[in-house]
């Protein structure tokens, strides 16, 4: 199986958002993965959050790194990662019914098959993972286990 690995250096401003969905949505193209698709669509979606997390939340630089099938692929499974340079962990909030942000931990927790964070150096890396077959299955389990979604909950550096 042949996969492409491409990565974007973001800065710490909230503009880089917008520019981190257009740059991903551009390497879908070779990737067999058409942007009506609805893993194209949830993998925007996953990338606006991680990159939203890591501009807000940690003011420092990022990098977004995508690992994308091949054309040929059938079934496959994406990765999404967003490496910075806080050491802060990201650690889940409750949020009320009436907030307007706070819930994007619980979002990639609901929308992603597996997700997680590990230590990186003097950072940290945060990753999802959508598989392509499971667009059919229904929806995701937490770490790929089945676990509750934290549902009212967000990331938040600490």
């Amino acid at each position: 199986m042949q996969v492409l690995q491409v990565q974007l250096e973001i800065r710490p401003d909230p503009a880089e958002v917008g520019r981190a969905r257009r740059w991903a949505r551009s390497r879908l193209a070779g990737s067999g993965i058409e942007a009506d698709e609805p893993l194209a669509e949830t993998l925007i979606l996953l990338v606006s959050e991680l990159v939203t997390n890591a501009v807000v939340h940690t003011g420092c630089p990022a990098v977004l790194r995508l690992s994308l099938p091949g054309a040929a692929e059938e079934s496959t499974t994406v990765r999404l990662e967003v490496a910075d340079r806080s050491d802060r962990a990201p650690v889940p909030r409750c949020v009320d019914g009436d907030a307007t942000g706070g819930r994007g931990l619980a979002l990639v927790d609901g929308l992603a098959d597996r997700w997680g964070w590990s230590c990186e150096g003097a950072g940290k890396r945060i990753w999802c993972e959508l598989d392509r077959e499971a667009e059919a299955r229904g929806p995701a389990s937490a770490f790929g286990s089945g676990a509750s979604a934290y549902e009212g909950l967000a990331y938040e550096a600490v």
